[in-house]
């Protein structure tokens, strides 16, 4: 899973594949994705998973970095 979001963040958002991207760097903090590219993210975990996050869940724990991402959507997977 944290793969195949590492891999579309650097291809879709950062437009930029050879990009160095680690599930620990901060994607927010560090500007890397602004607020079009959180809603780009959500919406690709929405689809790629078969989930649904509610609003009230889209907090910077949960997407500050590939890592939490990743946990965050098997916790909703469980």
């Amino acid at each position: 899973m944290t793969e195949t979001i590492i891999q579309y963040i650097k291809k879709e958002i950062l437009n930029d594949p050879g990009t160095t991207l680690t599930a620990q760097d901060d994607l927010l903090g560090s500007g890397l994705v602004d607020s079009m590219g959180f809603v780009r993210i959500i919406a690709f975990l929405e689809e790629e998973y078969d989930i649904t996050i509610p609003p009230t869940d889209m907090v910077i724990e949960h997407f500050m970095n590939i890592e939490a991402m990743s946990n965050y959507v098997a916790k909703l997977k469980g």
